[in-house]
């Protein structure tokens, strides 16, 4: 899930949560407060009972006129007196209703009622050393009609609330996601060949500040670090190559000239092979490090797959005159287009290369198969071999430098040169895939992207 999503939804819930709690405490105080208005017109209409039943007097007449004239008469009103024994052990219940209730008028003198949308007072009166009920009872239809409206509304508000807060949880994330993704953005722009590149400053000390000054601070740590191996790599590739030229050319003028006795001649073409040897290794450590490093100086141009495999067949072939190549373009797609791909032909060719002539040494010259398809917009190349295998625990080494599996002491080797095939690969946007059984074979599958031609 998107952060952005995160913060909308978040911002959703906490907004729905709050319109619910306050949709609640609205309907709950409405109709308490409807509740208790209706209650004190029962119990003005209790003391109006009363008044005209048990205390009567000369304005007992008066009393029953303003009630008739100036009180409404409610909805299913109900009067009833009733006279409680002096022990209140037992009395007549004109309602049925709770027992509780009862009890709570003897008990504190009042007590009021409601179920549904009846409602009822009860109110204790002594008059003449008797005690007295008098109970109220009636319904409030405008009331729960009232309240019943004021839900329908709160429901329509809260709905429509609730389009709005999430219409406002989206502005809210975009407006705190953007400088984030203005930083994405501008740091994608940052490649290896324009580590000079700084994200532009925002004044303050808030996070998104403090965030593009991380940035920066890492970028210029970073740019100090591709310069020094930058610099390594090409003092090396001149200082370190001059001396070996120097040894290689000195020990075969040693050797044309014949005038060496045998044992001489022995450590001189030992000291012509070992400088060799020191040479392939020194190209292929620069060659790791340069195709670690940027593709700024590299030709980049669009590769068709098919030609690219049958150069390296021709390669291999140049190197290794005995190595078989079978090669399989039966699975590749007839559309030209799906046959590009976006890279360097001489590195790609270098990488290609050093998969084959793996797979020729290590199966001791038995044919090796190149197969080329297309898949899921990759292009797949897949080099499988009848070799000795990489045994399971040093299948996840193989690509570290100077790492050679435990197998292959028999086989010449410096280990460079899958991590350099590696680095080339993944230079191109690539990757490397590798399945591989003991004595039985390896099989290794590069996948480069499509590109249109």
């Amino acid at each position: 899930m998107k952060f952005q999503t995160k913060i909308t939804l978040l911002f959703f819930a906490i907004s729905a949560g709050g319109l619910i709690l306050l949709n609640a405490a609205i309907f709950y105080f409405v109709s308490q407060f409807s509740f208790k208005d209706f209650f004190d017109r029962l119990e003005a209409r209790v003391n109006l009972t009363a008044q005209t039943n048990l205390f009567a007097d000369p304005n007992t007449d008066a009393y029953k006129e303003v009630r008739a004239r100036y009180l409404e008469k409610l909805e299913d009103e109900q009067n009833y007196v009733v006279k409680i024994d002096s022990n209140a052990s037992s009395f007549p219940h004109p309602l049925n209703l709770p027992q509780s209730f009862y009890k709570s008028i003897l008990d504190n003198g009042s007590a009021k009622y409601n179920e549904a949308n009846h409602f009822y007072f009860g109110k204790i009166f002594q008059t003449k050393g008797e005690r007295y009920m008098v109970i109220v009872a009636a319904s409030d239809p405008y009331g729960f009609k009232e309240l019943q409206q004021l839900k329908k509304v709160l429901i329509v508000c809260f709905f429509i609330s609730i389009v709005l807060s999430y219409i406002a949880g989206l502005v809210l994330s975009q407006y705190i996601i953007k400088p984030i993704q203005d930083i994405t953005f501008s740091v994608k722009q940052i490649k290896a060949n324009n580590l000079h590149s700084r994200l532009p400053e925002v004044k303050g000390n808030d996070v998104v500040s403090i965030l593009i000054s991380t940035f920066n601070t890492m970028l210029t740590r970073l740019e100090t670090a591709f310069e020094t191996q930058n610099n390594f790599i090409s003092n090396a590739s001149h200082e370190l190559r001059t001396p070996l030229t120097i040894m290689t050319s000195e020990a075969e003028l040693l050797l044309s000239g014949k005038k060496l006795d045998p044992v001489a001649e022995a450590s001189v073409k030992t000291i012509l092979g070992e400088a060799e040897k020191l040479h392939h290794i020194l190209t292929s450590l620069l060659g790791l490090a340069q195709s670690g490093f940027d593709g700024k100086k590299q030709n980049w141009q669009q590769i068709r797959v098919d030609e690219l495999v049958l150069n390296v067949a021709d390669a291999v072939k140049k190197i290794d005159a005995e190595c078989t190549i079978d090669i399989d373009f039966s699975t590749l797609p007839e559309e030209e287009s799906q046959l590009y791909t976006a890279g360097n032909n001489n590195l790609l060719l270098l990488a290609l290369s050093n998969i084959v002539m793996n797979g020729c040494k290590y199966s001791k010259k038995q044919p090796v198969k190149v197969q080329a398809k297309t898949e899921n917009g990759f292009i797949v190349i897949v080099v499988t071999d009848n070799g000795i295998g990489i045994p399971e625990k040093d299948q996840q080494h193989v690509f570290e430098p100077f790492f050679r599996a435990s197998n292959t002491s028999e086989f010449e080797g410096f280990g460079i040169g899958l991590p350099l095939t590696l680095n080339i690969i993944r230079l191109h946007k690539g990757s490397i895939g590798i399945s591989s059984q003991e004595d039985k074979g390896t099989e290794i599958q590069v996948y480069l992207p499509i590109s249109a031609a």
